[in-house]
């Protein structure tokens, strides 16, 4: 059996790859999604849009469950403080990831004018609220989180769905919001042509702009932001204890990995080349590479706030001994270990169908397709 505390390390790294192929496949989805109303002027042009992620994306929201169900396993205690803390954000997206089966599914069913353009805005919302949502809970992450235990281990949560609206919080949310687009305008760009591939690429350039831009001055502002640090005795193997240590907060400790080990640069320096080469191979319409740059941007992005972070996963701003990391907030020992070899199996098989199912349906997505096949394309 491995051993307990390369099993904590190994999840970490597992939820993280989780979060970033959600970010990438579903990631995509929701980009095209917040880019349909403005990269389509007609309706004939936005079921082209629509048809580019039509064929995917349910499939691909197996990204989404699986990191729920990981997280709910492999940090129980995590899941369970975060989604009473953030109860009302995920509701959030939720309620906006609902316009998304149906939108799709229903949308150009009928034939009005006024039933298509709801949908196309529902989508819209689908596919733009739960990034910015995410971002924003990535943001208070880093902040601090007001949650405390009791003497039973009984979390409560001291904020209000409004308090997670700081402005670092929210420009978080602004990066994140605009990394889904660059992705999603990178794959709009790779699946159509002519007008629709010119709008897609001002799209996806102008968020690669944003995206850059918010990242640095995420970067330098979190300097100054009190970060975590573990003054007591860390034993990684020992059984999860969340009040057996000793916290304080302090300013630029969010830094101090990078310190420690400088390979960790090469995150942040991911993001951001990922995102500004994305941006200029767009530019030259190498848009099979641009996704895959883009993509490399989402992953250096998703593993700078990891990296920062760790071994924190949720802090507390208000017990900040209570604060959850990676080696207190895990699973049993046996409950890993068979999650690793369950993962070591299933998770080679998702990547190997999904892009089986990309190859054959790969190539452009035409006016002239949509026209010849009006009742069976989205």
């Amino acid at each position: 059996m491995l051993d307990y505390a390369m099993l904590k390390i190994i999840w970490w790294v597992l939820v993280g790859v989780l979060l970033i192929g959600f970010a990438i496949m579903d990631g995509h989805d929701m980009g095209v999604g917040a880019l349909l109303p403005f990269v389509g002027r007609s309706d004939l042009e936005r079921r082209v849009v629509i048809n580019t992620v039509g064929p995917h994306w349910d499939g691909n929201q197996v990204w989404f469950i699986t990191g729920g169900g990981a997280l709910f396993a492999a940090w129980p205690v995590v899941y369970a403080t975060a989604f009473s803390g953030f109860y009302w954000a995920m509701m959030l997206v939720l309620w906006a990831l609902f316009f998304r089966p149906v939108g799709f599914d229903y949308r150009s069913k009928i034939q009005h004018a006024g039933w298509r353009s709801t949908w196309d805005w529902g989508l819209f919302v689908g596919g733009a609220v739960p990034p910015l949502v995410f971002g924003i809970a990535f943001g208070n992450l880093l902040l601090g989180v007001p949650f405390q235990f009791d003497a039973y281990l009984v979390s409560s949560y001291s904020g209000s769905f409004w308090q997670l609206l700081r402005p670092f919080a929210l420009l978080c949310g602004v990066v994140g919001s605009a990394m889904l687009t660059l992705q999603g305008g990178a794959y709009l760009a790779h699946r159509t042509e002519g007008v629709l591939q010119q709008r897609a690429i001002r799209g996806a350039v102008g968020a690669a702009v944003v995206m850059v831009l918010g990242f640095v001055a995420a970067g330098v502002w979190l300097q100054w932001i009190d970060g975590y640090r573990i003054t007591s005795v860390v034993d990684g193997a020992a059984l999860p204890d969340v009040l057996g240590k000793s916290v304080v907060r302090e300013a630029g400790a969010w830094m101090a990995n990078y310190g420690r080990q400088p390979a960790l640069w090469l995150l942040p320096a991911t993001g951001l080349g990922g995102a500004a080469l994305a941006a200029l191979l767009l530019l030259r319409r190498r848009t099979l590479a641009a996704f895959v740059a883009s993509s490399l941007g989402v992953a250096g992005v998703i593993g700078t706030a990891g990296a920062s972070m760790f071994p924190f996963v949720m802090p507390s701003s208000s017990m900040p001994n209570a604060s959850l990391t990676v080696w207190d907030s895990v699973s049993s020992q046996l409950s890993l270990a068979i999650m690793f070899w369950a993962a070591l199996l299933f998770m080679p098989l998702i990547i190997l169908y999904t892009g089986w199912a990309y190859r054959v349906m790969r190539g452009k997505v035409t006016a002239a397709q949509i026209e010849a096949n009006q009742h069976s394309a989205y």
